[in-house]
């Protein structure tokens, strides 16, 4: 049974380093990191979510010393080309769709067969919504976000019973919820979390020397602090609607970029140690 808590009552990953440090054993941390609202900001429009110099920086040095690896609902082609480094691997469209070095490609939930529905229903969304102000409907290859941070209140209820329609009228897909967008994504049992322990499992990460540590700040990224509960540690950015499966903490991205620098020392310090 997964366990849930208030984000608030989580110990802050950077206050209870060594208590963290003790929770690894000895193992080299595998790292697992959402892109928006936990290596960037979150921002108004999502082609405005740039990485910093210093975070790209940080990412680098990190994987260099272990696996590092970037999982994300944006299309995995655009979040490569956000971060921009070759020594990271990729999921994209919620793990969909996995990349990585020495020409590691896979698709491994199985999503292509939901790809003509997909185009249907983008179709019909942007039909529909024409008239909502704000409303953008953002087509990913496996995915299609709905966002609604820009919509007046009063018409979100609108946006909801559009989007309710569309999934009426097509059971190859189902609803996924993010911060101010909902998403029409395949109807199939594959999330982040089962990105995280198929990486884990291909990278040869399951063999008692490596422990997954998650990093995500969203309501997707759930699936994998459950997923990781009882053999890895999930630390959540900020906060969300939700109660959390994560155990540790973090408050900015700021934060997480001290916390990935702290951790490259302590990876380089276990490998001399």
């Amino acid at each position: 049974m997964t366990q849930k808590r208030d984000a608030r009552e989580l110990p802050s990953a950077l206050e209870q380093l060594n208590e963290l440090k003790a929770q690894f054993q000895g193992r080299t941390p595998a790292i697992f990191l959402d892109y928006d609202g936990c290596l960037t900001p979150i921002v108004q429009r999502p082609e405005l979510a740039i990485l910093s110099d210093e975070m790209r920086n940080a990412l680098q040095e990190l994987a260099a010393v272990t696996k590092v690896a970037v999982v994300s609902g944006r299309d995995r082609q655009n979040v490569e080309q956000l971060v921009k480094l070759d020594n990271l691997y990729f999921a994209g469209s919620h793990g969909f769709d996995i990349t990585g070095p020495g020409g590691m490609a896979s698709e491994p939930g199985g999503a292509k067969a939901a790809l003509p529905a997909l185009d249907k229903a983008a179709v019909l969304l942007q039909e529909k919504l024409k008239d909502v102000t704000g409303s953008l409907v953002e087509r990913k290859r496996y995915a299609i976000a709905v966002h609604y941070r820009n919509v007046a209140d009063e018409q979100v209820e609108e946006v909801r019973k559009v989007v309710d329609e569309v999934l009426d009228a097509m059971p190859e897909l189902k609803i996924g919820h993010g911060k101010k967008i909902y998403e029409l994504k395949p109807n199939i049992d594959w999330h982040k979390g089962k990105a995280v322990l198929w990486l884990m499992d291909e990278l040869g990460l399951n063999n008692g020397k490596y422990i997954p540590l998650y990093i995500g700040d969203d309501i997707t990224d759930e699936d994998a602090f459950a997923s990781l509960q009882g053999q890895g540690i999930g630390i959540l950015v900020g906060e969300h609607e939700d109660k959390t499966a994560a155990t540790f903490r973090l408050e900015s991205v700021d934060e997480v970029r001290l916390y990935l620098e702290d951790l490259t020392d302590t990876i380089k310090k276990q490998n001399h140690g």
